[in-house]
């Protein structure tokens, strides 16, 4: 069992920058690969990035490459999204997800996560 919390969000002007960090409570958090996703009101649940146990491997939505990193740092069992070059359309409830593997891999699909936390809001004005 793992548990999420995120936090980090808020309201930012277009063409800034944000944090988001998620924080699990497993002791056996290396166990685990983590994504990133988020929900805009409407839509669909979209994937953003995902990184493996150790941070070998990662993997973007082509919609943030280049202005989103994934990141994670295992000795403090927090994943980490930073956020650059914001655009409005990357306004959503943000979610970080977890799902327990046994090697290196990325998963870019929401039904291969198990765990998932409740949500950060991030608004970007134009």
């Amino acid at each position: 069992q793992i548990q999420l919390a995120e936090s980090g969000g808020g309201l930012v002007q277009a063409g800034g920058s944000l944090r988001l960090s998620c924080a699990a409570s497993s002791h056996t958090f290396s166990s685990y690969t983590m994504g990133w996703f988020r929900q805009d009101a409407g839509k669909e649940r979209e994937f953003v990035a995902t990184i493996s146990r150790f941070g070998l491997i990662t993997y973007y939505a082509d919609s943030v490459k280049g202005r989103f990193t994934i990141s994670r740092d295992n000795a403090k069992n927090t994943v980490y999204l930073q956020m650059a070059s914001l655009k409005p359309e990357d306004t959503a409830v943000y979610y970080c997800a977890a799902a327990y593997d046994n090697y290196e891999r990325a998963r870019r699909r929401g039904d291969e996560y198990n765990y998932w936390g409740q949500g950060t809001q991030v608004t970007v004005s134009s």
